[in-house]
């Protein structure tokens, strides 16, 4: 007897950056089986953010990924993220997945939209629709580059559609309740933390780091709070920097900061590898700039960074307060984010600490979150 079958409408392809949606996917496989729908390319679509996918044809691709996890890459028109071309553009997928489930001889038990692309209409009973919402989609849209107003149309339209609204965070629970969703379920981000049992030897560093090295993971935009970095640099404390830069963020104070001597930054990583540049942390640091965007996120960086068994420093965001644990520092001025990294530094190996890091990720692990999605489904 096969599992329940859930599509999953992804905001990132499947060999992208991984993200919630493929984690929260991939610790599902316990409870269901998973047609995973990457982002649609077109014959206009970057080599970079095709993933492999040929430029002729117009089919759409499936094949199997893993265990428990089938892949389809949708084909649209070009421009297809414009207003007036991504009606078709939602149409397209609607459709192409509608194919891949006649391939498979599968009805799906839910289909989950992890963005606001228009899928969950016109499903019919039986199929419980889903919006999986890391984001505060409207306080992001300047961030991404989009129309706010529009983003607000798309938002309401996903709420109109899903049965279920799945938050990540309390603020996004509290504004999409506010806004009318019908049922609307707070499961956090949550840890991988198999990963972290066995992280393997340390990364190779181009540079050599003395303690404290502070650790920062994730991408380094306009949500990272330059002042924090400066200030932990400017005060002795090494830095691992260990993500993308994304260039319209401090392009010129950013990469002079990479220069200093007790600073390093190796870039984007494959997910698999984060363990192995954690080993060289004592403290991780989750800097973000006090935002409405930000205030609506939960950043996996924190989790991980207890995952490792590292003790975290944080600004003072609601995720954090909902944590409700005293191994996570809350600091909001670089003076006070220096301080409580090297009083967090001075119990960083503590063998008893450690294993209370460990422990409470265990409780925030993705399969933990799945087991939560199991039950607000149902499956």
């Amino acid at each position: 007897m096969p599992q329940p079958l859930v599509v999953v409408f992804a905001g990132t392809s499947w060999d992208g950056v991984t993200g919630s949606d493929r984690l929260l996917a991939s610790a599902l496989t316990s409870h269901a089986d998973i047609l995973w729908v990457d982002p649609p390319i077109s014959a206009a679509t970057p080599d970079r953010y095709r993933y492999g996918a040929s430029r002729l044809g117009v089919s759409p691709q499936i094949r199997q990924v893993s265990d428990g996890v089938t892949r389809l890459t949708p084909r649209v028109l070009p421009l297809h993220t414009r207003p007036y071309i991504k009606v078709s553009t939602a149409a397209l997928i609607r459709s192409q997945t509608r194919w891949a489930l006649r391939k498979l001889d599968r009805r799906p038990a839910a289909v989950m939209a992890c963005n606001l692309v228009d899928v969950l209409r016109s499903w019919g009973p039986g199929v419980a629709k889903v919006l999986y919402g890391t984001d505060d989609y409207v306080a992001g849209a300047e961030l991404m580059g989009h129309d706010a107003a529009r983003v607000a149309e798309d938002e309401r339209r996903q709420l109109d559609n899903a049965d279920l609204v799945v938050a990540v965070s309390t603020v996004l629970a509290e504004r999409w309740t506010g806004l009318g969703a019908k049922r609307v379920e707070l499961i956090p981000n949550g840890v991988q933390t198999s990963a972290y049992r066995t992280p393997g030897e340390p990364a190779e560093l181009p540079k050599p780091l003395t303690g404290p090295v502070a650790g920062v993971i994730g991408q380094f935009s306009d949500r990272t709070d330059f002042e924090l970095l400066a200030a932990l640099a400017d005060d002795g404390v090494s830095l691992l920097l260990v993500g993308p830069h994304d260039a319209r963020w401090e392009p010129d104070r950013f990469p002079a900061l990479t220069e200093r001597p007790n600073v390093v930054w190796v870039g984007r990583q494959p997910f698999e590898s984060l363990p192995t540049f954690l080993r060289h942390i004592d403290v991780g640091v989750t800097p973000y700039r006090d935002t409405p965007f930000n205030r609506a996120s939960f950043p996996l960086k924190t989790l991980e960074y207890l995952a490792a068994g590292k003790p975290p420093v944080s600004t003072d965001l609601p995720a954090v307060h909902w944590l409700d644990t005293p191994l996570v520092r809350i600091a909001g001025t670089p003076k006070a984010v220096v301080a409580a990294v090297r009083e967090a530094a001075a119990e960083a190996h503590d063998p008893a600490l450690v294993a209370r890091r460990q422990a409470f990720a265990e409780q925030h692990s993705w399969a933990e979150r799945a087991k939560a999605m199991a039950v607000a489904l149902p499956l």
